[in-house]
């Protein structure tokens, strides 16, 4: 497939002025040398009538500070009014390719014929990624990606950025290009982690290790490469602040894969203790920049795990940013939090650094 010229041709003079950035992206934002910023972000708003309200919970109550929005899913139409009514709620678009659970499906907004691609033999969006990546093209993915801004634009939504569900653009370089282009067309931000990527890096190695010794295949001081995702993530970064829009500087993306031991039989306040204990440590190891965090915070209803029989895991999420020990290491260690808009604020402002 041919490239995008004008992307490509981007990347390569990015590469020089990436050489001479020696600022944290935080920094060129304007945040102190040193300071750890972050973004607590809830994923999957307009999945379920219990996500929304874990994440009006989490926000209102609790310390996450974004949100972003599932627009192929049936109950977006219950969080727009809730946007409506609290117009200063940070909430992007969580681009959605895929539809996971068994029972519960959504599909694609710009239609079967139009994205026949992206598109299983329900007429709903694959449930995997590895799905998309092997049936999809570009041009499908451009096109569902921007009838999903279109329907939130028409319902009076207009997003304060764009992320993805499952990852699933990041899984091809031709997605993300896409991803970003839309981003740099309309000007809003897209969540990309152009930074060092220390903590998500560490993350992953960690991971590939556990998974190499799981399997017997470790071999203590093997070199571990990083993810494949991680290539030229400095060059595009460097790109996409060059096009007016911010860049991360490191991602949080690990609560998903924790593994709380018999979660199923345990109580509210032992599960919000385990939960904030793991986001107290791994969010101590945060290093300098602007960090997003991911989360799904969900309050379950007894109907929810005809859904996912994720309930507890997201119920944990949500327990954890309404607690008081969260609230208090944040302060005490001095984290900064911030959302997207002012973020995007924030850049303006920066102009041509």
């Amino acid at each position: 497939m041919k490239k995008n010229i004008l992307f490509a041709v981007c990347i390569i003079c990015s590469t020089v002025a990436f050489a001479q950035q020696t600022k944290t992206y935080a920094e060129k934002l304007g945040w102190p040398k040193g300071a750890r910023v972050i973004i607590l972000h809830v994923d999957d708003a307009g999945m379920s009538h219990e996500s929304n309200d874990g994440v009006e919970t989490a926000i209102e109550k609790g310390v996450a500070t974004s949100t972003s929005v599932m627009m192929p899913c049936p109950w977006v139409p219950e969080f727009v009014k809730y946007l409506d009514k609290h117009p200063n709620t940070d909430a992007g678009l969580h681009l959605t390719l895929t539809s996971e659970w068994d029972n519960y499906r959504w599909g694609p907004l710009a239609g079967k014929s139009i994205v026949p691609g992206l598109t299983d033999k329900q007429g709903c969006l694959y449930p995997s990624v590895v799905a998309v990546y092997f049936n999809a093209s570009a041009d499908e993915v451009d096109k569902e990606i921007r009838a999903q801004l279109d329907r939130a634009l028409k319902m009076g939504f207009k997003p304060t950025h764009l992320d993805s569900h499952m990852g699933t653009l990041f899984a091809k370089p031709i997605f993300t290009e896409k991803y970003i282009k839309l981003g740099i067309e309309k000007q809003i931000p897209v969540m990309f982690p152009g930074g060092d990527d220390l903590f998500y890096r560490a993350e992953a190695r960690a991971a590939t290790i556990a998974e190499l010794k799981q399997q017997g295949k470790y071999t203590e001081g093997m070199p571990i490469p990083d993810p494949a995702v991680l290539a030229n993530v400095k060059e595009i970064g460097a790109m996409i602040w060059k096009a007016g829009l911010p860049v991360l500087d490191d991602l949080h993306n690990s609560s998903y894969d924790w593994q709380m031991p018999n979660i199923d039989k345990m109580s509210d306040a032992q599960i919000q203790k385990w939960y904030t204990d793991h986001y107290i440590e791994s969010i101590g190891r945060l290093s300098p920049g602007l960090t997003m965090v991911i989360m799904h915070c969900t309050n379950p209803s007894p109907n929810f795990d005809q859904i996912s029989d994720t309930g507890k895991k997201r119920k944990g999420d949500l327990l954890a940013m309404l607690d008081p020990r969260l609230k208090a290491f944040l302060k005490d260690k001095g984290f900064i939090l911030t959302t997207w808009r002012e973020v995007m604020e924030r850049r303006v402002k920066a102009g041509d650094l």
